[in-house]
C-alpha cells in the first residue's frame, strides 16, 4: 500500500505544481504582473518530476504517470495488479490536485486562461496535429524513463534528473500544441474540474500517450535487450 500512496503524493505534487503554474503564474502575465511563460511552466513539471524522483522513488519508483505505469508493465519490470493500483492511485492524487487548484482559483486571482490547467486542442491546432504530438512525446518521455531507470544500462541516481530535465523540453516544445499532457492522470483530475472542451476531448489524452507509451516499451525491448 506504501507504493500506491506514494504514487498518489507524487501525481498530487506534479499536478498540483504544474498545473498550478499554468493557473497562476503561467501562460500570460495577468492582473498582478507575474508570467513566467511556456518556459517557466515547463520547468514547473519537470521540476516537480525531480523533486518527486528523490521523495518518493526509493518507495515506488516514481512514475506518476499512467503512461509510464504502462511502459513498465510492458517491458516486464512489474506485475499486471501493481501497474492497475498504481494508475488508480495516480488519478486519485491528479483529482485530489486538481480540486485543490480548483478551490483556490474560486477564493481568488487566477489569470483567467484556464481554471485548472486542463489540456485541450484550441486555435489553429487540430485534433490530428494534437494525437501526432502526443504520441510522439510521449514515446520520448517514457523512452527516457525506461532507459534512465533500467538496472544494468541505466543512469542509477540521476535517473530523476534526466527524466525531470526531459519532461521539461518535451514540454517547451508541446505546450503551443496542446498544454501538454504525456499523462493520463495529468489530464483526467483537471479535465473534471474545468469541463467543457477539456473533458469532450479527454480522449485524445488518455489514447495518445498511452499508445506513445505502448510503443516505446516496445521499442526499448528490441534496442534495451542484451542480445545483438
Amino acid at each position: 500500500m506504501k507504493k500506491y500512496l506514494a504514487e498518489m503524493i507524487g501525481t498530487f505534487v506534479l499536478v498540483l505544481m504544474g498545473c498550478g503554474s499554468a493557473v497562476f503564474t503561467g501562460i500570460g502575465m495577468g492582473t498582478a504582473g507575474f508570467g513566467i511563460g511556456t518556459l517557466g511552466v515547463a520547468f514547473a513539471f519537470g521540476l516537480s518530476v525531480v523533486g518527486m524522483a528523490y521523495a518518493i522513488g526509493g518507495i515506488s519508483g516514481c512514475h506518476i504517470n499512467p503512461a509510464i505505469t504502462l511502459g513498465v508493465w510492458c517491458s516486464g519490470r512489474m506485475s499486471g495488479k501493481d501497474a492497475a493500483w498504481y494508475m488508480v492511485f495516480q488519478v486519485i492524487g491528479a483529482i485530489i490536485a486538481s480540486a485543490v487548484i480548483y478551490a483556490l482559483v474560486n477564493m481568488g486571482y487566477n489569470n483567467g486562461t484556464t481554471l485548472t490547467g486542463a489540456n485541450a486542442v484550441y486555435g489553429d491546432s487540430s485534433i490530428g496535429q494534437a494525437f501526432l504530438a502526443e504520441f510522439i512525446f510521449t514515446f520520448i518521455f517514457v523512452l527516457v524513463a525506461l532507459g534512465a531507470t533500467d538496472s544494468k544500462k541505466g543512469a542509477g541516481q540521476f535517473a530523476g534528473l534526466a527524466i525531470g530535465l526531459t519532461l521539461v523540453l518535451v514540454h517547451i516544445v508541446c505546450i503551443p500544441i496542446t498544454g501538454t499532457s504525456v499523462n493520463p492522470a495529468r489530464s483526467i483530475g483537471p479535465a473534471i474540474f474545468e469541463g467543457g472542451l477539456a473533458l469532450e476531448q479527454l480522449w485524445l489524452f488518455i489514447v495518445a500517450p498511452l499508445l506513445g507509451a505502448f510503443a516505446s516499451a516496445l521499442v526499448w525491448k528490441v534496442i534495451g535487450s542484451d542480445k545483438d
